[in-house]
């Protein structure tokens, strides 16, 4: 039996990640994570889509001593999210850590539960300058993971060379856009669907979401090819 576990936050690209999983595995997990994140409703949304989509088991984990060591506007309601660059040269919404800890916590999931694939959303082709999100850095932590628990796991990352538009066509590939467009958290404002269109992670979104409808036909070619090219 083919068991995978998913990185859900409850967003647009993990929420792809999780239709595109249940069409390929026997056995889906979830795990969703509560570090006190500024967006606290996509643990419900995440609960919600879960429970809809039907997956085997639907973690969520209490991290919240992330939220203690990670200061982001991600982690603080005081901090406001924004486009500028701090001096270290990435957006203030970086967590530092927050994937380190999510892929590891992951990968111990998968170990007890007898799964050989973790999943997760992250993108190199369109972020928001996170290093946690580099095809480098997953090597890296798949590596790690492997040694520490002296077991075959293998991380997967199907967004990865990915752009917005075509991650959009992906989850039609899925039959999964309006569920994706409609039922996923990915505002950093909390609000639900197309958000508050005003936010980077909105913005990034809404001009994916416009590419993929005005060029459907070449957008999805162009993720056929990239996906029988890997």
């Amino acid at each position: 039996m083919k068991k995978a576990v998913v990185v859900f936050s409850g967003g647009q690209d993990s929420t792809t990640c999780l239709v595109q999983a249940l069409n390929e595995f026997d056995e889906v997990h979830a795990i969703t994570f509560d570090y006190g994140q500024r967006h606290k409703q996509e643990i419900q949304v995440a609960q919600d889509t879960a429970k809809k989509l039907g997956v085997a088991a639907h973690k969520v984990m209490d991290v919240g001593l992330l939220n203690e060591l990670a200061i982001s506007s991600l982690t603080r309601d005081d901090i406001p999210v924004s486009n500028e660059l701090q001096e270290n040269g990435l957006p203030n919404s970086f967590v530092p850590g927050r994937n380190i800890l999510f892929l590891t916590l992951a990968g111990i999931y998968a170990y007890q539960i007898g799964a050989d694939t973790v999943i997760t959303g992250v993108c190199e082709t369109d972020f928001s300058g996170y290093p946690d999100c580099r095809d480098d850095f997953v090597k890296a932590m798949n590596s790690a993971l492997v040694q520490g628990m002296d077991r075959a796991l293998e991380i997967r990352t199907p967004l990865m060379w990915l752009n917005k538009a075509e991650t959009w066509a992906l989850a039609d590939q899925n039959d999964a856009l309006d569920l994706v467009r409609e039922h996923t958290l990915t505002c950093y404002n909390g609000i639900i669907g197309d958000g508050c269109g005003e936010c980077p992670s909105c913005l990034l979104r809404k001009a994916g979401l416009n590419e993929y409808l005005d060029n459907r036909e070449t957008v999805m070619a162009s993720l056929v090819e990239k996906q029988s090219s890997n």
